[in-house]
């Protein structure tokens, strides 16, 4: 038998002669309906091929000796900016009284007057001269307290700051620096009563042991106190009867752990009806407190929890563990604001929960919003307290496409074949309607 004649019995595809077709007008429609319904989902298979969907994962965070840059932008429009301080501390001992580096203060004018900023440079009250004009030999005195080991000139304090961080050295209150040679020739307290009435807006970044730990800011210098970390707080409390008392009423503008998240690579975080922005995220952003008592604390305990954004196409050359412990190796050497970055378009940050308690230094209960049995204790420090402890999950948030090319070109086969098969239904239904009807009327 013919090799042709062996194939034959095998088609599964049996043809009709031309001459036995039968072609109609509603068989054209359909297959014109047909083929647009075919190109319509072909095109939403190709749609879904290419839609990059964000698939959430969490794990364990198995990250060792890491650090984590802390973001702010605070505004205190009732306390100007020399008296206030930025402490940052945590459980390993480690502790950063009046952090400056990365930190910029913005004063800002009195709140009568609108309250816009005066001067974007970091304050300093103590004049730029130094001792620069005073004799080769001068050697200012500490007034009882060891010379700081950062003084200018070895066992002396030329300046009023270094006569500052002398008593602080010593838990002294320093106040204003009345009978201080140093600070008299520096007007300290003439410029310190020039910002009266002004305000404050904190901002820049930080970085700090990824531990639990807390950063504050509070007015005065501070300093340790035997086991206790207390605040100089003369300055913040001398204000004459006929001004209006300094206050901790302050508005976060943002505060983030880690680098900003891309508000697209947000909005894919959430849901078509809920989409996410970076408050979702930064949840204290836009928060506004307002008090008259001068003393009064704020307290935000938050909740961080590491979350890495990972690309279309993203490639690790290592496990996630390891790239970020070479990462934390390169923490000092990187400047703030460059951690958590990587070339290939990853991203290192955070996201927490917050949760808020404010009380009055003077104690009392909550009476006044209606809680009589809500009693505070007395004591303690004004100021803006952020406590925060870190989670030992981590978010993995990796880009990704819901379908591969073999289940797009599965799907375009299933549309080509369901579309003709539906549509040969429908058309011999036509077609048989149609022939009964013309045999009814030829009757």
């Amino acid at each position: 038998m013919p090799a042709k004649s062996r194939f034959t019995r095998l088609d599964a595809f049996t043809k009709t002669v031309e001459d036995a077709r039968i072609r109609t007008t509603s068989g054209g429609i359909v297959t014109i309906a047909s083929l647009l319904i075919v190109f319509y989902l072909a095109w939403g298979e190709w749609a879904d091929y290419r839609r990059v969907v964000v698939h959430p994962e969490l794990v364990v965070d198995k990250g060792r000796g890491e650090k984590m840059e802390i973001h702010l932008n605070i505004s205190f429009p009732r306390i100007p900016c020399e008296l206030l301080t930025l402490d940052v501390m945590d459980v390993s001992g480690e502790q950063q009284t009046g952090v400056k580096h990365g930190i910029s203060k913005v004063q800002l004018a009195p709140v009568k007057e609108g309250g816009m900023p005066l001067d974007v440079t970091s304050l300093n009250l103590h004049g730029d001269e130094e001792a620069s004009h005073l004799s080769p030999d001068y050697c200012g005195n500490c007034y009882g307290a060891p010379a700081p080991q950062e003084a200018s000139k070895s066992g002396c304090c030329n300046t009023c700051e270094e006569v500052r961080e002398a008593y602080a050295s010593v838990s002294w209150a320093f106040g204003r620096g009345e009978g201080v040679e140093q600070c008299e020739r520096e007007h300290y307290s003439e410029k310190l009563d020039s910002q009266r009435g002004q305000g404050c807006r904190i901002e820049g970044g930080f970085r700090v042991n990824k531990v639990v730990g807390n950063f504050h800011i509070a007015p005065g210098r501070s300093f340790s106190n035997g086991q206790m970390h207390v605040h100089d707080l003369n300055n913040y409390l001398d204000v004459p009867d006929d001004e209006p008392p300094h206050t901790f009423t302050h508005h976060i503008h943002h505060l983030r752990f880690g680098p900003q998240m891309p508000e697209d690579v947000a909005r894919r975080l959430g849901s078509r009806n809920m989409p996410w922005t970076n408050h979702h995220i930064n949840p204290l952003d836009k928060t506004e407190q307002t008090t008259d008592d001068p003393g009064f604390n704020y307290m935000y305990f938050v909740k961080v929890v590491s979350t890495s954004y990972l690309p279309l196409g993203w490639q690790a050359k290592g496990s996630l563990p390891s790239l970020t412990n070479q990462n934390s190796e390169l923490d000092d050497i990187l400047p703030v604001g460059s951690h958590g970055r990587g070339q290939d378009g990853s991203l290192e940050t955070h996201q927490y929960s917050v949760t808020s308690h404010k009380r009055s230094l003077a104690g009392g209960n909550d009476s006044k919003e209606g809680h009589k049995e809500r009693l505070h204790a007395m004591g303690g420090i004004p100021g803006v307290f952020f406590s925060y402890d870190i989670s030992p999950m981590k978010v993995i948030n990796k880009e990704e496409r819901p379908k591969t090319f073999a289940g797009f070109l599965t799907g375009v086969c299933a549309v080509i074949g369901g579309t003709l098969t539906v549509a040969a239904a429908i058309d011999r239904g036509l077609y048989e309607g149609a022939s009964r009807i013309k045999k009814m009327h030829t009757r």
